[in-house]
């Protein structure tokens, strides 16, 4: 077993992270897999991130997702909304009965500094300016988490990461509630997105009431 993180959010709602440590194998199995996906890493998250359904809620019908055009995977009979993230050898996955969910998990890296254009608001910008050039890329990861969160809850693709989806400026610390505006065409919310900043990772997710739109 390599559960590394679990929280029951509440009664009909629950999130974990998997430490990846076994061979392929062991999660074949337990859960199908996506053929397309030849890379043997990212056949071993992919796995991981399905196997913690049904870990999750042990009568999760992992049989029967499918896949979206947006990429997103769903249960067609919406018994369940889910999500899944991964990262190096880590998965993460939100499962809930009657809300709809996002989960992002990612490693701090230097990488975001190279791609904070393509997301960050001007204001968000400034925000991270502000911030001690030590706390910089923590403040980065999360804030890329917390909108590919976001866009996960969204499900529907073609989002401008940097315009759609606007955090307000908070304290980072090891866990937390981030404030965000989300608008699209029509229409618009306020979202709040829990985290945690766990062993050099970002975890973020949001859980709402069902999308009307």
């Amino acid at each position: 077993m390599a559960l590394f993180f679990q929280q029951n959010i509440n009664q009909s709602s629950k999130l974990a992270i998997w430490k990846i440590e076994e061979p392929e194998l062991f999660y074949t199995e337990l859960v199908t897999m996506s053929s397309t996906i030849s890379h043997p890493h990212k056949r071993l998250q992919h796995l991981a991130g399905r196997y913690l359904l049904p870990f999750l809620f042990a009568d999760f019908p992992h049989n029967a997702i499918e896949i979206a055009e947006t990429r997103k995977p769903f249960l067609p009979t919406a018994q369940y909304q889910f999500s899944i993230s991964h990262c190096a050898d880590f998965a993460a996955a939100i499962v809930s009965k009657n809300q709809a969910v996002g989960i992002d998990i990612e490693m701090i890296t230097d990488r975001v500094h190279k791609i904070k254009h393509k997301y960050l608001h001007a204001i968000e910008q400034a925000f991270v300016n502000d911030c001690p050039i030590e706390k910089q890329t923590a403040l980065l990861t999360l804030l890329w988490s917390a909108k590919e969160a976001m866009f996960k809850w969204w499900g529907r693709g073609d989002i401008d990461f940097s315009e759609a989806m606007q955090i307000q400026s908070f304290e980072l610390k090891e866990s937390g509630v981030l404030h965000a505006r989300f608008k699209k065409d029509n229409f618009e919310t306020a979202l709040e997105l829990n985290y945690q900043m766990i062993d050099q990772m970002s975890l973020v997710w949001v859980i709402t009431a069902p999308h009307i739109f």
